[in-house]
């Protein structure tokens, strides 16, 4: 079985996504770490080195790849994966269970704010503008986002809480 989590950074999709396969007995795997893993690299030297072309290409190679072993895993997807290339086709091909884990902007801010150095996307968006940020860039991926047969809105839940509703909706 293979469970993947989309959604957008800060959503919590390595939290949940960790818990869920303990309790599923699953692989866990971190997509953008699987990707460091494999390239060698970090994802910002990735950018700074070969630049946001490449890094797309490689992503959608990566993702092509791990879809096809059919691993028994649950994956966590980077907050951008399902918005490039084919990739949100190649991932509803692959497994229905696919999970997009919705918080409203206003959440995403309260929980990016405090990591902020750790996410070189917003790391040097002003705080003031966080918010409309975020909301234009939710604008422009939610059209992936929500292709995912399930959704899961998650505002003040836990991630256990999170794990046991995706649970539930497993194919």
């Amino acid at each position: 079985m293979t469970i993947v989590l989309l959604g957008y950074m800060g959503s919590g999709k390595s939290t949940v996504g960790k818990i869920l396969a303990k309790k599923q007995s699953l692989e866990f795997i971190d997509f953008d770490d699987y990707i460091v893993e494999n390239e060698k690299l970090s994802i910002p030297e990735i950018f700074k080195q070969k630049g946001e072309i490449y890094f797309r290409k490689i992503e959608s190679n990566y993702l092509k790849q791990l879809l096809q072993d059919d691993k028994d895993a649950v994956i966590s997807l980077g907050g951008g994966t399902p918005c490039f290339g084919n990739n949100m086709e190649y991932i509803l091909k692959a497994t229905p269970n696919v999970f997009y884990l919705k918080l409203t902007a206003e959440k995403l801010v309260e929980r990016l704010l405090p990591e902020k150095e750790q996410r070189p996307l917003v790391k040097d968006i002003p705080n003031a503008e966080m918010l409309e940020f975020i909301r234009k860039h939710l604008f422009e991926r939610n059209f992936f986002y929500l292709k995912s047969p399930n959704i899961i809105s998650v505002n003040d839940e836990l991630p256990e809480e999170i794990a046991v509703l995706v649970q539930e909706k497993l194919a």
